[in-house]
């Protein structure tokens, strides 16, 4: 009887996790496929001591905005305001990226293109820029990141995990990946926030989700940069279709350091 749980647990985790999986076109990863090893001499692991792949990884995503400490969001669905603490002091890259979207007015009118509650709570996901089209095809939602105008291509960020006991966040792959065995400092409890991948480690773009319930089984595979501090009953609520009538920073704006 154990056993056939463990297995029916096994089977459920393959098929949710594909409710976090960033569909793509073109050049990108494909929907909702496995995940596997990043290719070699891409992951870097981030250690007490920076290293000169440290600094090189510095270096590499010296373009990208950073948070240096906390800061607040508030997002209003249906009425009734979600509040965000972001984590900038463990996931720097990551809550960065999310305050800089919040800014530039990206998630207004953004749809939830995701939702899986059965056959048991896991996520509420959205994000897609292209949902800001109510015309736009909703099978296709959950395709699309934000298209920076200054490159006018899609940017993307670094899967960005700190372990605890780690100084620094082991970037572009997953902590097993890395070979680090200690857990993350930000896990996947319930009213976690976390980025939205494809199968390539550093894929993550705008799409985001919230957690239903508690996931352990994601920790140290997606990045968390922050959790629902109040209005989870709101996030519970959310359906496919829900769209994010406002997101605004609300604290911490001055730890936000955008990219001249």
């Amino acid at each position: 009887m154990q056993m056939q749980i463990k297995i029916q647990r096994w089977l459920f985790s393959l098929l949710i996790i594909g409710a976090l999986f960033v569909g793509g076109c073109g050049n990108s990863p494909a929907v909702n496929s496995t995940p596997t090893g990043s290719p070699a001499g891409e992951s870097i692991s981030l250690s007490p001591s920076p290293s000169p792949a440290v600094v090189a990884a510095s270096s590499q995503f010296s373009n990208l905005p950073r948070l240096e400490g906390t800061a607040t969001v508030v997002m209003t669905v249906k009425g009734a305001p979600i509040t965000i603490e972001l984590d900038g002091k463990n996931a720097p890259i990551t809550a960065g990226n999310f305050v800089d979207l919040v800014q530039k007015g990206v998630y207004d009118g953004l749809v939830f293109h995701r939702v899986v509650r059965e056959p048991q709570p896991f996520v509420v996901q959205g994000g897609d820029p292209q949902g800001k089209d109510p015309k736009f095809p909703a099978a296709r939602l959950g395709t699309g990141g934000f298209i920076d105008p200054k490159t006018s291509a899609e940017r993307r960020i670094p899967l960005e995990i700190k372990a605890k006991g780690a100084a620094n966040p082991t970037y572009s792959a997953t902590l097993q990946e890395a070979g680090v065995k200690e857990k993350p400092v930000l896990v996947h409890s319930r009213g976690a926030v976390a980025m939205a991948r494809s199968q390539s480690p550093d894929s993550a773009s705008s799409q985001f989700y919230f957690t239903l319930t508690d996931v352990p089984f994601l920790d140290g595979s997606y990045a968390v940069f922050g959790y629902v501090k109040q209005g989870m009953d709101v996030v519970d609520k959310i359906e496919a279709g829900d769209r994010i009538e406002k997101a605004t920073v609300t604290q911490g704006l001055e730890n936000f350091k955008a990219v001249s």
